[in-house]
């Protein structure tokens, strides 16, 4: 039987964990964007520069469901310490890289150590109650999401005293958080008598590939189409911008600081009490369709203030898609496979993330600006589709996960 939860004590883990989440991510967002500037030093070509930013992602699809299976039988706590170590080592290399090749290495490293995004969202499912891990994801992306919008203020203003100290300021950042999370961040998988079945970690990712009508199966499908979008407009968004309204790199950092915004208030302050109204089948369905509704007019858009109007439509769909379909993820399986169910997720949505902005900057080349925005739209329609069509999720062998949505 259960031990009784310690209210105060999951809140206090919870709180740690958010906090190194938005400083690792600041640290990542303040490197991330120089990373062609870069490679550029090196007389580096296009395709060479989206091979090094690929790299990442591709690191990222081959170590989650490797970093899932490992916190799942070694505990969250070693994976996410090992994660932040490799990040760091990463950053320092991008720095003083001297080659193109370093480079590249750099990139690699630092993806094999973002692997354990999905091990953050496994500690969450340990550390709060089943109907608060939606609400409980939401503050962990608005967390991220503070990260993600500081960091590259911070990476622009210190690139100033030389093209390393962003990396350097990153790599001690870095250091600083394993410290932190050393000290202050216990591990969050308790014993349990059941074992994890041992299986290929891959053998989780065929299993969705050939059982697509079970729910596990659905809910990391829709998670990777949701991802394919958004990573289709993270490519093309500055092109688009420049192209269409002439925003300039010294002006696009007001649209990030705006949507960044709506995404902090919704995920912090909203997504509770819509997932207490609503549900989260509903929520997720419900985040789909803004998402593919946000795609679709974005290109329709005949200035930037009508832009303007459209544009919350994505972080208000992103901030119900993700975290409440994470967390109908975790209420699917048993908790000794919280971490590769994460993990299984976090590939696919690393499959979508290295596929997208290859195809959505090729349809932006080659068959308009507006194009890979209305393939976006449809992309996640069909997962806005999958999730109108999914019934109750149940835990193995146990009742209805979700509950009836309230009020």
């Amino acid at each position: 039987m259960e031990q009784p939860r310690n209210s105060r004590q999951d809140f206090a883990r919870l709180a740690v964990l958010i906090a190194v989440a938005t400083v690792d991510l600041m640290g990542a967002a303040m490197v991330f964007p120089l990373i062609p500037f870069y490679a550029l030093r090196f007389n580096a070509s296009p395709t060479t520069i989206g091979l090094i930013l690929s790299s990442f992602s591709l690191a990222q699809l081959v170590s989650a469901p490797l970093w899932g299976r490992v916190s799942d039988r070694y505990g969250r706590r070693p994976a996410l310490l090992i994660g932040l170590a490799a990040l760091g080592f990463g950053y320092v290399i991008v720095g003083f890289a001297t080659s193109v090749w370093i480079l590249l290495l750099a990139r690699v490293v630092q993806g094999a150590g973002g692997g354990t995004t999905g091990v953050t969202q496994a500690y969450v499912a340990d550390t709060v109650r089943p109907e608060d891990r939606a609400r409980s994801l939401g503050w962990l992306s608005a967390g991220t999401n503070v990260g993600t919008a500081l960091g590259p203020a911070i990476g622009a203003w210190t690139v100033r005293w030389g093209h390393e100290w962003p990396c350097i300021i990153a790599a001690v950042i870095c250091a600083i958080n394993l410290l932190c999370a050393w000290k202050w961040l216990p591990e969050s998988r308790k014993p349990d008598r059941k074992t994890a079945k041992r299986q290929p970690v891959w053998h989780g990712v065929w299993h969705v590939l050939r059982h697509p009508q079970r729910a596990t199966s659905r809910l990391t499908i829709i998670y990777a189409l949701g991802m394919f979008g958004q990573a289709a407009l993270s490519a093309v968004l500055a092109l688009y911008l420049n192209a269409t309204f002439k925003v300039t790199e010294e002006t696009i950092g007001f649209f990030f600081v705006y949507q960044g915004f709506f995404s902090i208030i919704l995920r912090s302050a909203l997504l509770g009490p819509i997932i207490d109204r609503l549900g989260e089948r509903r929520a997720m369905t419900l985040g789909a369709a803004s998402l593919m509704l946000g795609f679709a007019l974005f290109p329709l858009a005949p200035s930037v203030w009508i832009l303007a109007a459209v544009i919350p439509l994505i972080p208000i769909g992103t901030a119900m898609l993700f975290p409440a379909t994470t967390a109908l993820l975790s209420r699917s399986v048993e908790k000794t496979d919280f971490g590769l169910t994460m993990g299984i997720a976090q590939a696919f949505a690393g499959m979508s993330r290295l596929i997208s902005p290859l195809t959505s900057t090729a349809l932006f080349q080659h068959a308009g600006s507006g194009v890979p925005f209305f393939v976006a739209a449809e992309t996640v329609g069909i997962g806005c589709i999958i999730a109108s069509q999914l019934k109750p999720v149940h835990p193995p062998g146990g009742k209805p996960a979700e509950p009836s949505a309230r009020g």
